[in-house]
């Protein structure tokens, strides 16, 4: 057992500064996630890729969920919380010293293997700040300081977007029917390069601060488990496989709307605005996501959560088809003009529409997440330890499909120059599908209380 499980829990400001460290690693994590939506738009101009070997930045980065989530939980169950929240952040510091050193290499690989790395640091963070900051100080607060983390988690999400937009996709390089040259790549790459080498020393300062109060992190963390679940046991369990099958999918759904969000913004049909333009207002989708969450969390309290689920599911996959409907529609104009972030005013077209629908996604894929996790547990036969690790692992989805969505725009553009990225929503939609099949199906499903033994009557 750790000394974690009998320490004396602190109090005071030492207590108040680590809890406010830990509070912030949600959103850095989500702020160096996020920051890859913009840098999709930038490595496709700068190494002049195809949609699927664009992907491959998704796919770097959420890969590492399924590879890493098992070591995480091995190091944490081993080392502790605060070893765990260093190490992690040691794991981003590296990954974005790795992408920068693309400035020597100037190969995309060297990008690719920045990001898992990055990403191998983050999935250590998420097994531990969850547990950690809902034991940090008096467990009757413990919903609201989750409350609390996971706004900030949101904010981040919106930042990384904006933050990428800004600086990212600068330049002209990135301005419309621009002829490209190899001056403008190397610029471009340069902005890339200097973002991720400014994050490796604001976090390294971070690092060290965090490491100072280590000593109070461990004396407020939660006990460790004497035995850790390995993450494959929950495979012998039909609802930990369909709850892990619903993570993988809404994640991937999710993670290929937003990261094409700013090709698919800046077309001449939906809204036709340069790049940095579209980038800013593609993070609007996060905005959507965090409204909803805390609007969610209050319907949940009335409406059941597989009611929920179904609702939103059927929402998103609503606007998907909307979104399919209108591939060959033209931007006929409205009359007058929108004032977008950027202070760029765009004339009022049809466009609007799907433009407008495919960032209303967010606001109903913002409980999905929480809501397949919960309803899981609850009718998972293998323990909650098990399970959980399952869908934690699923959250590498967000790689594959992503793939499967870049392939999918490579194949529809030969046959529809115009509408390909608007049909493409297909892949999403049958994500969502899938989810709101899972919704339906957990109604008549037996329910059990969470627990670590094998619940009877789960399966």
């Amino acid at each position: 057992m750790s000394n974690s499980a009998t320490a004396p829990k602190t109090g005071g400001g030492g207590l108040i500064l680590a809890a406010l460290y830990v509070t912030a690693l949600f959103f850095i994590w989500a702020f160096v996630t996020n920051l890859i939506d913009p840098l999709v738009k930038s490595m496709k101009v700068v190494y002049t890729l195809t949609d699927f070997e664009t992907q491959l930045n998704q796919f770097a980065f959420f890969i590492a969920y399924g590879v890493m989530s098992i070591p995480s939980a091995a190091f944490l169950a081993k080392r502790g919380y605060a070893n765990s929240i260093v190490l992690g952040l040691i794991g981003i510091v590296a990954g974005c010293l790795i992408a920068w050193s693309t400035t020597f290499s100037h190969s995309f690989v060297t990008v690719l293997l920045g990001l898992f790395v990055a990403a191998s640091g983050i999935t250590l963070l998420q097994v531990a700040a969850n547990p950690l900051i809902a034991s940090m100080g008096d467990p009757k607060g413990s919903h609201f300081r989750l409350n609390l983390s996971q706004a900030f988690n949101s904010m981040g999400a919106y930042a990384g977007g904006i933050f990428g937009a800004k600086f990212l996709l600068q330049g002209p390089l990135f301005e419309k029917d621009v002829v490209v040259t190899e001056a403008m790549k190397a610029t471009g790459l340069g902005f890339v390069t200097h973002v991720y080498l400014l994050i490796a020393v604001i976090l390294a300062f971070f690092t060290l601060a965090v490491f100072l109060v280590r000593n109070t992190i461990k004396a407020n963390a939660p006990a460790l488990a004497a035995h850790v679940e390995s993450p494959l046991k929950a495979l012998q369990s039909k609802w930990a496989n369909l709850g892990a099958l619903g993570i993988f999918l809404y994640v991937g759904a999710e993670v290929c709307v937003i990261s094409g969000m700013i090709f698919f913004l800046e077309q001449k049909q939906i809204l036709n605005v340069p790049s940095q333009v579209a980038g800013f207002v593609g993070p609007i989708f996060m905005l959507f996501a965090m409204f909803g969450r805390f609007g969610g969390s209050v319907l949940l309290r009335y409406v059941k959560a597989t009611t929920m689920l179904a609702i939103v599911a059927a929402c998103a996959t609503g606007l998907c088809a909307l979104v399919i409907a209108t591939y060959h529609m033209p931007a006929t104009p409205l009359g007058g003009s929108v004032m977008l972030p950027g202070n760029f005013m765009a004339p009022l077209t049809l466009g609007f529409v799907p433009g407008v629908a495919a960032i209303l996604i967010g606001l109903f894929n913002s409980i999905m997440f929480p809501t397949i996790f919960t309803i899981t547990l609850e009718r998972s036969s293998a323990p909650a330890s098990a399970t959980s690790g399952l869908m934690c692992m699923a959250i590498c989805g967000g790689g594959f499909i992503s793939i499967l969505y870049g392939i999918t725009v490579d194949q529809l553009v030969s046959h529809f120059p115009i509408g390909a990225r608007s049909l493409a929503f297909i892949v999403p939609l049958v994500c969502y599908l899938y989810v709101l099949w899972f919704a339906f199906a957990a109604k008549s499903a037996p329910v059990h209380q969470i627990q670590e033994g094998a619940a009877a009557g789960g399966h």
